[in-house]
């Protein structure tokens, strides 16, 4: 198996590596990684066996994929400090908003794919979807989709979708915590103490979730299946529709996106 390199060491790239090493997909022996926050090298050295470096340019020489996990802002002086060690790499971006043309521009002829990730793959329960750019073969989007499936569902996507796969997924985690959360507090204002609310509304989040994955009905369908005419869901699927909830969460998905858009420019 290929030697991966990452350009980076946060929590989700510790996430990718924690789950590629306990799936046997490769060994930690051949995972170098480079971070400019020094503890987060050495968290990543201690807790995951990986091979710190201390420079760019002695991680591409260990490696033939490499993994840019950095913050979206620092992504051209990544790639100008890269340049002149990339020789037949596959170079694979995590970051938000950043296209494979604006790699491509830095990094000519080189084979790039592009994935946007999300949390829940630090409980290998994560949803990827990736593309390819305009020099990646099939091979490579093959052995990205078997990377990221380590960590939960992998998909493929057009490029111009994934600014709206940011916003539901990857940016998704972050609103599904928001209404588990209301929910919950919503029982500790009725009476529940909040533990057993959170607990109520977090195992209901996911059986539903599940229930989407395990039942061939469609979300409509299973929206009936539990509401009876003239009982409790049904007053409480009124107050949803009334307050136009579909409207806000469009506009949410909408304005993510945009900003995932404006990440890359």
């Amino acid at each position: 198996m290929a030697n991966m390199g990452f350009i980076g060491a946060g929590k989700m790239a510790g996430a990718i590596i924690k789950g590629i090493i306990e799936s046997g997909f490769v060994s930690p022996g051949a995972i170098f990684v480079y971070d400019v926050n020094q503890d987060a090298l050495k968290y990543a050295q201690k807790n995951l066996k990986i091979q710190p470096v201390s420079t760019l340019e002695e991680l591409m020489k260990n490696s033939s994929v490499v993994m840019i996990a950095t913050k979206p802002f620092v992504i051209n002086d990544v790639l100008t400090e890269i340049q002149p060690q990339v020789r037949n790499h596959l170079i694979i971006s995590i970051l938000a908003g950043v296209s494979t043309a604006k790699i491509e521009a830095k990094l000519p002829q080189t084979r790039v794919v592009r994935v946007m990730p999300n949390t829940p793959a630090l409980i290998n329960e994560g949803m990827s979807a990736i593309c390819g750019g305009k020099f990646a073969y099939e091979e490579d989007i093959n052995y990205t989709l078997e990377l990221f499936s380590k960590l939960g569902k992998a998909i493929t996507v057009e490029e111009p979708q994934m600014d709206i796969v940011t916003a539901i997924s990857g940016s998704g985690p972050a609103f599904y915590y928001c209404f588990i959360e209301k929910i919950a507090r919503a029982g500790e204002r009725l009476g529940l103490d909040y533990e057993t609310a959170l607990e109520l509304s977090a195992q209901t989040a996911l059986g539903a979730a599940k229930m989407i994955f395990e039942t061939p009905d469609t979300p409509e369908e299973l929206i009936q299946n539990v509401t009876t005419p003239g009982g409790c869901t049904e007053v409480g699927n009124n107050i949803l529709a009334n307050s136009k909830i579909e409207e806000i969460l469009f506009k949410t998905v909408k304005r993510t996106a945009e900003k995932a858009k404006k990440l890359g420019s």
